[in-house]
């Protein structure tokens, strides 16, 4: 299925001088849809336990993202293409691509009855930067002015005070609040960036950028435990969340928005297995399934006609080797980086294990992606060299000797990677004769916790599911000192500033040429192993009709009909 792409020119083909987004109106149907569905139908679907508290800013992984979107809205959404049209956003305007200015839709209410204001926005965003409150997706918010005031300050802040007069120590933030965020009133907030960036608006689908009440603020923790929304569906109560089983979703009846539900709820089921869920959708007690296990690739199409899906999505799969490990760092660690990458065959793997629902990847983004290419310098790192794999690792050796060490690739059993880091990692024994071997987690909480504890003994499954549209999510995020989900420590002057090059870039054309530049520096450090672009692969019973997956693999769930 071809499907069309927005990416920096979905923006950037605005005039500097009328920079806005205005007035977008729904492009999905669902008003003609909610005549003939049974609103009190419960949609049930798969997912997974959120690694943290259910906080917008904290949330940076797929099972509470899937969680968030649906309860909290931000000021625009993605539609199924990945297109942004404005939710609580009335618009959002800039002459220079650095000064905007949003204006709020009225009639927005929080579930408790709360006014959605800009307040609620300018607040939430603060918080997620402070230093001491530790939200993984603070880096979100890097290019507004003021963003390094609310960090920990490193050195010495030079004899600062805070409001009332008292010295600021080292290690203090030098503000509360971003400079660059002004609320004007209840419905106007303005935000000044430290660069321009003529695609700003593309980010504020994301999670991070979603509004708060003022409740949040009175006990965060319990918040993210039972969190009030504004979105299109809200949690049924208390003890809606059953943790590591399941977490129980019920429509808003006050949102009116673009993402109208035309069903009563979503109850989405942390399973085990992908294997125990394919096996329910298959007996119909599961709606909705956006990930078939590698058993049934060869079965599901047959399986489900015309209710299974094949299509391309914005995801990226590899495996990282984190620099604290020994043999993995400096020299050493690089040729042992590129020999590994040599020495696994993509091209078979795709074809045996995936069969055809993989692509092995040229680069670290997505061909769905506007500025994705399969010619960067330096790319052939990604392709099956046995002979060159086996020399630069033997130049490694001749720094330190990898002796018996064992090489494993950590991965969560709960999510059916076993088939896979299995294939590679007998490609890699086979080729380079060391030991290697998968090491599940059973869950994806318990391997991510390692991950961002520094516990590994070797590489872990890594992927990215993009937040919104655009090549920079697929680096920032990753590979940025200190960036929420860069957990493997990758540090890189070089890289950050062709990144910051094409983030402040006046053009299309010479953003994108920064950012190939950028990844250029990752095919030379390997950071991450690439390994191959992930399709959507999912399916649905005959209990539901109008199942659509959109741009970054997650069903439309507030499209879906049941009855």
């Amino acid at each position: 299925m071809k499907r069309s792409r927005v990416g920096l020119s979905a923006v950037a083909l605005l005039s500097v001088g009328a920079l806005a987004l205005t007035g977008c109106s729904s492009s999905g149907g669902s008003t003609e849809k909610s005549s003939g569905a049974d609103t009190d139908a419960i949609i049930t679907t798969n997912g997974s336990e959120p690694q943290m508290s259910l906080l917008p800013a904290n949330t940076t992984e797929t099972g509470g993202g899937k969680i968030m979107t649906s309860i909290f809205a931000g000021l625009v959404s993605y539609d199924a293409e990945g297109a942004i049209e404005n939710e609580v956003a009335e618009s959002i305007e800039s002459d220079d691509a650095t000064n905007w200015t949003v204006t709020l839709k009225d009639g927005w209410k929080f579930t408790n009855d709360e006014e959605v204001t800009s307040e609620s926005f300018v607040d939430a965003w603060n918080y997620a930067v402070l230093y001491d409150n530790a939200q993984g997706g603070s880096y979100f918010f890097d290019n507004i002015v003021g963003f390094s005031d609310l960090q920990n300050s490193k050195d010495d802040p030079s004899g600062a005070v805070d409001e009332e007069g008292n010295p600021i120590q080292v290690g203090d933030p030098l503000a509360e609040e971003m400079s660059g965020l002004k609320v004007v009133d209840d419905k106007t907030f303005t935000v000044e960036l430290s660069v321009p960036e003529a695609d700003w608006p593309l980010r504020l689908g994301y999670t991070a950028f979603m509004p708060l009440p003022s409740a949040a603020f009175e006990d965060m923790e319990a918040f993210g435990e039972n969190p009030i929304g504004n979105g299109p569906y809200m949690l049924d109560g208390e003890g809606a969340w059953v943790h590591e089983e399941k977490i129980n979703l019920v429509t808003n009846p006050d949102y009116e928005g673009v993402r109208k539900p035309v069903n009563g709820g979503l109850e989405i089921i942390f399973y085990a297995t992908q294997d125990a869920a394919y096996a329910d959708v298959l007996a119909g007690n599961l709606d909705v399934l956006d990930a078939i296990p590698d058993s049934a690739f060869e079965t599901y199409e047959s399986d489900f006609g015309d209710r299974a899906v094949n299509q391309a999505a914005a995801i990226f799969q590899g495996f990282n080797m984190p620099y604290y490990l020994e043999h993995w760092s400096g020299e050493e660690g690089k040729l042992r980086r590129a020999a590994i990458s040599m020495a696994i065959n993509r091209e078979e793997i795709t074809d045996v294990i995936f069969q055809g629902t993989r692509t092995p990847a040229t680069d670290f983004t997505s061909p769905v992606i506007d500025g994705w290419t399969d010619d960067l310098e330096g790319a052939e790192v990604l392709e099956y060299n046995p002979d060159e794999a086996k020399k630069l690792w033997a130049e490694a050796d001749a720094i330190a000797p990898y002796g018996d060490t064992v090489f494993d690739i950590a991965y969560n059993s709960d999510g059916g990677h076993q088939g896979w880091v299995d294939a590679v990692t007998n490609s890699i024994a086979n080729t380079l004769g060391i030991t290697a071997q998968g090491k599940p987690y059973p869950t994806f909480a318990a391997a991510i916790d390692d991950r961002d504890n520094d516990k590994l003994t070797g590489g872990t499954r890594a992927g990215w599911q993009a937040d919104y549209p655009s090549l920079y999510n697929f680096l920032a995020p990753l590979y940025v000192t200190g960036a929420g989900s860069n957990y493997e420590d990758y540090s890189s002057e070089e890289f950050e500033a062709l990144l910051e090059e094409g983030a402040s870039a006046s053009n299309v054309e010479d953003a994108t040429a920064k950012y190939q530049e950028a990844q250029e520096v990752l095919l030379k450090d390997l950071p991450a192993i690439p390994l191959w672009y992930s399709n959507v692969t999912g399916v649905s019973a005959d209990t539901v009709d109008n199942v659509v997956f959109g741009w970054d693999s997650v069903p439309l769930y507030h499209e879906i009909t049941k009855g």
